[in-house]
């Protein structure tokens, strides 16, 4: 495959993965992530199950919309909580393979770096896991789904506080609120099927008008308030149908769907957002179906963060994913 991805590259960074000298062998993620310069060596096919982690250094897009920057540093911060965690079973396979970086704003150029590496890593049967980053990482991670699975029936699922179906800038350029806009009309030219469904999303978080587009393009919804209110019942059943009706899934999460008190370091808190416990459950409801293909966790800003408080849930979440995903027959 070309590397036109390499401009925008760097190379994975040993320091982000240290913990306990007194730690037991294989018994924490840093001890077992592998490190994996993809300009000097390219992943091998397998049919294990095999994740690798991917940074989106960028803040690009959340400057385009009007957000506080700072999720260019997520990355790292959510590498460094996610080392000291344990493993309550053996991985076979978790690399690093890296991150890529946003050069002199240009968004875009990185947004197809990334997904020229999700593709590259999807083809060899690896589980991509995109570190941001703002969620106009979501863009590019999706142009590496529909370039490696252009026919398969995708079924997407964010947990986000907001659709992020903006209009895409007149110069048209995307931002942070425009990634699955940008993903249905890319769905409507191919004629495929859209499929994108919404947990978390705050009434008072999105105007009038974005209300209206999700309708157009009948994204199905759990609000917030459904959640607060303990209707779990319902949010189970909405994501049984993902998981029956669709081939493969993308699991997208936005770390603003979560109350201030658990995430103050995102570009925009939530007075009114959830807790972990709405979302771990689901977490591990979708990732035991073993359709999830790719899986991203948005807008991790260190700056904002308390104590590292986001950090840690970010990890958290990539913790639940991975032990949880049910290893199932490759749907590639």
């Amino acid at each position: 495959m070309p590397m036109t991805w390499n401009a925008c590259y760097l190379a994975p960074d040993p320091t982000q993965w240290k913990g306990r000298a007194d730690t037991p062998p294989d018994s924490c993620f840093f001890q077992s992530v592998r490190l994996l310069n993809l300009l000097e060596e390219q992943p091998s096919k397998t049919v294990q199950t095999t994740f690798a982690l991917i940074g989106f250094k960028c803040d690009e897009g959340v400057r385009r919309n009007h957000g506080r920057i700072g999720t260019a540093e997520g990355p790292a911060a959510i590498r460094q909580a996610l080392a000291r965690l344990p493993l309550q079973n053996q991985i076979a396979n978790c690399f690093d393979v890296g991150s890529i970086v946003c050069m002199d704003g240009d968004l875009e150029a990185s947004q197809h770096a990334l997904g020229e590496i999700v593709a590259l890593l999807l083809q060899q049967g690896i589980n991509p896991i995109v570190l941001g980053g703002g969620h106009e990482l979501a863009w590019g991670h999706y142009q590496g789904i529909a370039k490696t699975f252009p026919q398969q029936n995708l079924g997407i699922i964010n947990f986000d506080a907001h659709f992020d179906m903006r209009p895409v800038l007149e110069n048209g350029h995307g931002t942070s609120g425009s990634a699955f806009l940008q993903i249905a009309e890319a769905h409507q030219a191919a004629s495929r099927r859209f499929d994108y469904n919404c947990i978390g999303i705050q009434h008072a978080g999105n105007i009038r008008q974005l209300h209206e587009t999700a309708k157009l393009h009948n994204v199905k919804i759990i609000w917030a308030d459904e959640l607060h209110q303990g209707q779990l019942e319902k949010v189970v059943d909405f994501i049984d149908r993902v998981i029956d009706q669709n081939e493969i899934i993308y699991l997208s999460l936005c770390l603003d769907v979560f109350g201030a008190a658990f995430a103050p370091g995102v570009s925009a808190t939530q007075a009114l957002g959830l807790s972990p416990w709405h979302v771990i459950p689901l977490i591990r409801q979708i990732a035991a179906s073993g359709k999830i293909i790719c899986y991203d966790i948005a807008e991790m800003s260190p700056r904002y963060d308390f104590d590292h408080h986001t950090a840690k849930l970010a990890a958290n979440l990539i913790y639940e994913f991975i032990h949880h995903h049910n290893e199932q027959p490759r749907p590639w």
